[in-house]
């Protein structure tokens, strides 16, 4: 069994297609298919059902998988610690993040480490904050950068907090309260709302802060996608909470200062077991020096 043979089931299970595996392993098809089975006689057991129509993994293919996955992130962190003791960061950085972030411009920081550490390879993924801590408690992804109400704090994981910022009132140019400069949870809570949806870590810092304050509002649209909730603002369908760095760089949008407004923490967190070199490195360029 080969490194290399582990790799093409891999491909072709996430492609489900011999010819797209290929095409990601940089081999002909025909090479591919020719190790699998090379792999299938060697195991007693075919791993993929090849039809003209699809590929799919069979039981024993559904069981292999895992076990190849952890045999390759066990071979490229060896690697990586290997070449962390010739002070060489190699492996991979798995990044996520909300799509707000504000306290770490994101980019610039990826820019860099890349530019100090040009052999490690960067995967970066946008999601929800609490997605994004269990993706960290798993070990799907290595460090991530979320925002949540400044009440809680993220759990199973290790964490430091970036910075905090009021949440201010989003709404399009033609919007009744677009002439405001000013206006408190009161006044917001007769609007129709465009929000993340209900029990996710964004929403919960403005529900938090309207029950706080006595207050009930109507929700008209949940979006999970931060991009398509602008747009909705934009058309005029409602009133957003977004932190005003994030709105800063957007046009046809008008933010309006909330005199009660809730605020929420943003946070860099990271995983208790399982540290990498490309993770540590990531996190002291951060000036955040990783918990052993």
């Amino acid at each position: 069994m080969e490194l290399q043979q582990l790799r093409y089931v891999v491909a072709v299970a996430e492609t489900n297609s011999f010819t797209r595996a290929a095409q990601r392993c940089l081999v002909v098809q025909s090479a591919l298919s020719h190790q699998i089975a090379r792999l299938e006689r060697e195991l007693g057991a075919r791993l993929f059902e090849r039809t003209s129509r699809r590929v799919r993994l069979t039981p024993a293919g559904t069981a292999f998988l895992p076990a190849a996955r952890q045999c390759l992130e066990a071979a490229e962190l060896a690697a990586a610690e290997v070449a962390a003791t010739v002070g060489e960061v190699r492996g991979r950085l798995t990044v996520g993040l909300i799509p707000s972030v504000a306290a770490v411009d994101v980019p610039a920081a990826l820019g860099e480490f890349h530019r100090r550490h040009p052999k490690a390879r960067i995967s970066l993924s946008v999601g929800a904050s609490d997605e994004l801590v269990e993706q960290v408690r798993q070990g799907e992804i290595t460090v991530a950068f979320l925002g949540i109400p400044v009440t809680a704090s993220p759990r199973g994981v290790n964490a430091r907090e970036l910075g905090r910022e009021r949440l201010a009132a989003v709404v399009s140019p033609d919007h009744p309260l677009a002439g405001e400069t000013s206006v408190d949870l009161a006044r917001l809570s007769s609007e129709a709302f465009v929000d993340l949806p209900a029990r996710t870590a964004g929403r919960a810092q403005s529900d938090l802060a309207f029950a706080a304050a006595g207050l009930t509002r109507e929700v008209a649209f949940e979006v999970t996608n931060a991009d398509y909730l602008v747009r909705l603002v934009r058309a005029g369908l409602g009133v957003a909470l977004l932190p005003p760095s994030f709105v800063a760089g957007l046009t046809g949008l008008v933010t309006i200062d909330i005199t009660d407004a809730p605020a929420r923490a943003e946070y860099v967190i990271w995983g208790r077991e399982g540290h990498t070199p490309a993770a540590d490195a990531f996190l002291e360029l951060l000036g955040v020096e990783p918990a052993r």
